[in-house]
């Protein structure tokens, strides 16, 4: 019953920051609607029997089970602010559609959010930027998604939310995608990075870690 209450505090929790940080990127009312699938019963209960409180039930549901995630499955899929949802399989190749403007600031705001939720007392700038810049390589994001997600979070380090105002971002959105190709093709596929408890990856006490925040 204890960790029933802490997971459901800890969603409503990181929920709010996530409206909070939309509003000051201008996408306050699209961020209402972040995350209500971990309230769907497939993702609720089973995050309630790997609630751990210093990372995600995702990377505890992993660890525990051959590193394969159901939770995963089913939040990716059903929430655009992932990039995996953007992510299509065809004839043995992994292709990563660009991100709409919308979601990767959703994206952005999801990741400050969950770094705050989980330690406060360690959040900063630097912290997210760091975290990203050591995994964008292990994710199948598309070269704009990764441009851009990258910019905000080195404004955001730099400048706070102010360097996030809504005509900043599209603006450099629009910039970035005159640049690359809106689809990225991954082939052949070449996976890098140890797994937790492989010998080499640390757990990271984030609601980063699997995928998932």
């Amino acid at each position: 019953m204890k960790k029933l209450f802490r997971h459901w505090g800890l969603v409503n929790r990181h929920r709010y920051h996530v409206f909070i940080n939309g509003c000051r990127c201008g996408i306050g009312f699209h961020c209402l609607f972040h995350d209500l699938s971990k309230f769907h019963p497939k993702e609720f209960w089973p995050s309630v029997k790997y609630y751990d409180g210093t990372h995600s039930p995702v990377l505890e549901e992993r660890l525990q089970n051959d590193y394969f995630s159901l939770i995963c499955q089913h939040h990716t899929k059903r929430n655009p602010h992932h990039w995996e949802y953007w992510t299509d399989f065809y004839k043995g190749k992994i292709l990563a559609l660009a991100m709409p403007w919308r979601y990767a600031t959703e994206y952005v705001c999801d990741m400050l959010s969950a770094s705050y939720c989980y330690d406060p007392k360690a959040f900063n700038g630097e912290t997210v930027v760091s975290y990203f810049a050591a995994r964008c390589d292990h994710y199948y994001l598309s070269d704009v998604t990764k441009a851009y997600v990258k910019w905000c979070l080195e404004r955001f380090a730099k400048h706070g939310f102010k360097g996030l105002r809504k005509k900043d971002t599209k603006a450099e959105y629009q910039r970035i995608l005159g640049i690359y190709p809106k689809v990225k093709t991954y082939e052949p596929l070449s996976p890098t990075g140890a797994l937790p408890l492989e010998g080499n990856e640390p757990i990271i006490p984030s609601a980063l870690q699997g995928g998932q925040s």
